[in-house]
């Protein structure tokens, strides 16, 4: 089924099938009928490829909510859904979108990401490799935080990798992207309410039943809301050696994120208690970021430390330097690691 269902969607798609066959194409956005980029090697390309009018563009993307049990029309004119593949899809609609129907397919990678392969793109060294197995092997909790497609799920695969086959690992996502490859995984997916608004099961009701269920970890795809003061209590309580995602700038932003959307949970917290409960269930933060030059390097690890004066502290132990930009603007530059981690006793 799955199979006929990727067919009809290529079929409806015909315009940028090109570009869904191609892997060395990670991303197609489609701005409107007469705009479509695709993303290689980090960097945008403006293609030539059209769809025939915008009632075709709006009849694919309606199909392709279709295809997945979804909504998208006037009432839905937002649609955030996976492909049968494992790509994900986010489209948007008019009146919303000005441009016309807006889609943007990220497509699902085939092949996972291993650490191996990151030191070959120069993502990460041999040092960094340690300290990223040292942070998993002592359980320490662990947020990967970045920009959006700074490759903060390829390095959350990369860390899980180091995570021992004799462990329970619950996994839970919005829609399926990490590929662990441990032998005992049970993984999760949250469901979107019907069209009568009813049978939704969020991140926060997995995190109920995760903790129900005896994990020796929790992995969860991202943290977006109130799910974060879930998985902080669960940190606190013992669940060590758990992992995530978010979206933030520097690691003392993803600290402050993860206390934004913890007040989104809607349970009265006082500031400080929630900023101290931050500082103690999350260990270090592993920060990712795609350079002016496409390239994707995990450019910061930093301890978390006791607040200060109830502030966020953090202590880089690697961080990734610039050193000279090439005519043709590659980047080139090494990793230094200006502190000694408290785990180093297991590096290597």
């Amino acid at each position: 089924m799955e199979q006929s269902n990727h067919s009809f969607l290529v079929l409806f798609l015909a315009p940028v099938a090109q570009f869904l066959a191609d892997d060395s194409v990670a991303e197609i956005l489609i701005n409107g009928p007469q705009c479509v980029y695709v993303e290689r090697k980090g960097k945008l390309e403006e293609t030539d490829v059209k769809f025939v009018s915008e009632p075709a563009l709006r009849a694919a993307a309606t199909n392709i909510a279709k295809s997945v049990g979804r909504l998208l029309d006037d009432m839905h004119p937002r649609l955030d859904a996976r492909l049968p593949d494992g790509s994900r899809v986010h489209a948007v609609i008019p009146p919303l979108s000005r441009l016309g129907t807006v889609i943007a397919i990220r497509k699902f990678k085939k092949e996972t990401l291993t650490i191996e392969k990151m030191q070959t793109f120069g993502s990460v060294d041999e040092k960094t490799v340690s300290l990223i197995r040292a942070l998993v092997l002592r359980h320490k909790n662990v947020i990967v935080s970045g920009a959006t497609s700074s490759g903060k799920t390829s390095v959350l695969n990369a860390l899980s990798s180091f995570i021992p086959d004799g462990e329970r690992v619950l996994v839970i996502e919005d829609a399926t992207e990490l590929q662990l490859q441990q032998k005992h995984i049970v993984p999760f997916e949250t469901r979107k309410a019907d069209k009568n608004g009813q049978g939704e099961v969020t991140i926060r009701d997995l995190i109920h039943s995760a903790l129900r269920l005896r994990p020796d970890r929790i992995v969860i795809g991202e943290i977006r809301g109130g799910e974060a003061l879930d998985l902080l209590q669960a940190l606190n309580t013992g669940h060590a050696g758990s992992m995530s995602t978010i979206h933030a700038n520097t690691p003392v932003d993803c600290l402050r994120r993860i206390e934004t959307c913890a007040l989104l949970s809607g349970i009265d917290i006082p500031l400080q208690a929630l900023r101290a409960q931050v500082a103690s269930a999350i260990d270090a933060v592993v920060h990712t970021a795609r350079l002016t030059d496409g390239s994707r390097k995990v450019i910061a690890i930093s301890e978390v430390l006791p607040l200060e004066n109830g502030d966020y502290r953090v202590r880089d132990i690697q961080r990734w330097v610039t050193d000279a930009i090439a005519p043709d603007g590659v980047l080139s530059g090494h990793f230094e690691f200006p502190n000694e981690p408290s785990f180093l006793s297991v590096c290597g």
